[in-house]
């Protein structure tokens, strides 16, 4: 795709959590922000929807069914070099050092800890995946 044509495009967000009412809320704050928007419910569904779309950022949360947070987040690091390289936002209830460590050597890119107010959501997913159009 050419620079202008990338520049053009809006940017895309994919939201990984098991929790209906966590996607909804991220998925209207981000499509009032400009952001086109998918979801899915685990690992498993996500990892599909990266191979099917381009996404600029991906939101996954820790804990989730069938495929948690950090295997995926380890699973698409070890992927071909423009997955390997998407940045990865991950926001969970998860507060422990620990956890914020394992996320980091994951390859997440940057660690929130929820609930996350809509203006902390746009202003970093902002910061990752650059500004809408």
């Amino acid at each position: 795709m050419a620079a202008a044509e990338n520049a053009d495009r809006r940017r895309s967000v994919l939201i990984v959590d098991d929790s209906s009412l966590v996607r909804l809320y991220y998925h209207g704050a981000l499509e009032k922000a400009g952001f086109a928007v998918e979801q899915a419910i685990n690992g498993i569904e996500a990892t599909e929807k990266v191979f099917a779309h381009n996404f600029d950022l991906l939101i996954v949360d820790i804990n989730m069914p069938g495929m948690d947070g950090l295997s995926f987040v380890r699973d698409m690091r070890r992927r071909k070099e423009d997955i390997a390289t998407l940045p990865i936002l991950m926001i969970t209830t998860e507060a422990g050092e620990t956890d914020i460590v394992d996320a980091r050597d994951a390859g997440v890119n940057y660690y929130l800890i929820k609930p996350v107010s809509e203006a902390d959501l746009i202003r970093h997913v902002t910061a990752l995946a650059g500004t809408p159009p």
